[in-house]
């Protein structure tokens, strides 16, 4: 890989202004540790027919969103096929903060058989950052047309990619870190505030959606992230941000109004953030 390439990011994100704090610090983020050029492409549902975001949930045109967990689960498949099948790019969900250099990412190895190369811990796949490439992909994905039509494409996908452990080349945890985990900061490469509920951008956007007379997409329960540090984190890079010259304005767009997805409410998080609640769900699951 060539060490001038433009790096291609592709970011899940909200579409009626609800992730802008998180949209301006991973901008920031990506932009304050890599060495190359960057395009940040923002997938977000549109009413636009000529979006390949394009959705219209009252005709059923578009991308199928009503199993989906967050307002862009399903994005992520498309991103070889928007690529023209041709070369690589680095997929991410929005709640994310970048602290190293983007292209040793962009450099993973994708060797044999594989398609993409993401996070793997024992039989768990962590899609929510990854890497592809792109004309790999080509023989393995459906075309995007099948994709958004399903909605149950995002789980059809995962549970092949799982089935099919040759498609994935793993790569180093601290490249897609859940809320930190056991690191400390400095051995984080991109960090992940995975959990809906403890993000440490809702103190800033439920605040600002409420002054302009809307509501947050996460419809959990929202509760105090439990690693202080990585809170600090954040508030210094949303605050550096603003002194560089970034603004939440710069990634406001027309909303898109409602669309459908899954409810969040009983939400449990994950062991990282909430190990007691979840354990409690599993043994209310295995007591049913």
């Amino acid at each position: 890989m060539k060490t001038n390439d433009t790096i291609r990011v592709f970011v899940g994100c909200d579409p009626n202004n609800c992730d802008l704090e998180q949209m301006m610090v991973l901008d920031y983020s990506i932009h304050k540790h890599t060495s190359v050029p960057v395009e940040i492409v923002w997938m977000q549902l549109s009413r636009d027919p000529n979006s390949y975001w394009y959705s219209n949930p009252e005709t059923g045109e578009g991308w199928n969103t009503t199993n989906w967990d967050t307002p862009f689960s399903g994005f992520r498949w498309a991103i070889p096929e928007y690529c023209n099948y041709s070369g690589r790019a680095i997929y991410m969900d929005t709640d994310v903060v970048i602290l190293d250099d983007l292209l040793k990412l962009w450099n993973h190895p994708i060797d044999g058989k594989s398609i993409v190369a993401a996070k793997k811990v024992s039989k768990k796949t962590r899609m929510c950052t990854c890497v592809w490439d792109c004309s790999r992909a080509k023989n393995s994905l459906p075309s995007v047309e099948k994709i958004m039509e399903d909605a149950d494409s995002h789980k059809r996908i995962m549970e092949m990619i799982k089935k099919n452990p040759r498609l994935l080349a793993p790569f180093n945890d601290s490249y897609n870190c859940i809320d930190g985990e056991s690191l400390p900061i400095e051995d984080i490469k991109v960090l992940h505030y995975s959990d809906m509920g403890t993000q440490f951008s809702h103190k800033y956007s439920l605040k600002r959606l409420e002054a302009e007379g809307s509501t947050h997409w996460f419809d959990g329960e929202v509760l105090p992230h439990p690693r202080q540090d990585l809170v600090e984190l954040f508030d210094n890079y949303y605050n550096e941000a603003l002194t560089n010259g970034y603004q939440l304005e710069n990634y406001r767009i027309d909303p898109f109004g409602t669309f459908p997805k899954k409810t969040q409410k009983g939400y449990v998080g994950n062991q990282v953030t909430r190990p007691t609640s979840s354990k409690s769900l599993f043994a209310r699951l295995f007591k049913r």
